[in-house]
């Protein structure tokens, strides 16, 4: 079994959310394991084409994955290609948010893993910076459009998703061609905000190095992310909010306005709560 559908991205876009809604559809069936980067060759296109289809089962109309590093080049390098070569026909879904804050909350994801630069200093280089790629939504987009025809991609906003979750996840229902009236009350239910991220301390980061705390990376996404919540809630701090200096984040708006200005004339949406 193939996916027929790809959640792209971007990271910190609420991916983790959209997976879980999908998930919860009678004629959806998304891979138990959220970020399977089975497309990335750094990552698990190692593991063959068979490992792949072994993470889709059940009777389902749709079949799908989320992962946000589909969409993080130049640093993978040929995702869509490979994606074109096994399953041509699928559909793909790309998330995006304001990209100043996406970049905040990419930061905070690294700060709470262990990331130990101030944000100013990670900030650094524009042009060969993981946190600013992964926010050049149309840059991104245009190593897919290599491939992909526009009709087999669906472009929404965090924003819309946690604002408006029943408008549009129905817009991605029928998108999918499945049924768009479907609701459930676990629409409510958000997951992974980067508010909730803490950061190990010492100990914290000395137990998750202990010999045997390797099998809770097996276990899935979702259920690994509680189990590591409770497990190192003692031993780890609130992150506060970053502060972003304002000349770095005028910087930051000029260096990424032509690309989000190239975004909003491709897909005729105006984005205007953004600050780019």
């Amino acid at each position: 079994m193939l996916p027929n559908l790809i959640v792209i991205g971007a990271q910190k876009c609420g991916t983790t959310s959209l997976h879980y809604y999908l998930s919860l559809h009678p004629q959806i069936s998304m891979s138990r394991e959220k970020e399977l980067n089975f497309f990335i060759f750094e990552r698990n296109w190692h593991k063959g084409i068979e490992w792949y289809k072994s993470n889709f089962a059940n009777k389902a109309k749709i079949y799908g994955e989320s992962s946000p590093g589909y969409t993080n080049y130049p640093f993978f390098d040929g995702v869509p290609e490979r994606i074109y070569s096994v399953v041509p026909e699928a559909k793909l879904i790309y998330l995006v948010r304001d990209p100043i804050e996406r970049i905040i909350s990419h930061y905070i994801h690294q700060y709470s893993a262990g990331l130990n630069r101030k944000l100013s200093d990670a900030l650094k280089g524009f042009d060969n910076n993981r946190y600013v790629c992964c926010s050049k939504y149309y840059t991104q987009l245009e190593q897919y459009l290599k491939y992909f025809e526009r009709s087999r991609i669906l472009i929404i906003t965090q924003e819309d998703l946690y604002a408006q979750r029943l408008k549009t996840l129905q817009e991605v229902f029928r998108f999918l061609d499945v049924d768009d009236t479907f609701y459930s009350p676990k629409f409510t239910n958000i997951r992974l905000k980067s508010s909730g991220l803490r950061r190990k301390n010492r100990f914290g980061l000395f137990l998750k190095q202990m010999p045997g705390m390797k099998v809770i990376e097996q276990l899935p996404s979702d259920v690994r992310w509680h189990f590591e919540r409770l497990l190192y809630f003692p031993f780890s701090q609130k992150i506060e909010r970053p502060v972003l200096d304002e000349s770095l984040r005028r910087e930051l708006i000029d260096y990424l306005s032509d690309d989000i200005n190239r975004l909003r004339e491709f897909i005729g949406y105006n984005f205007e709560n953004w600050c780019v």
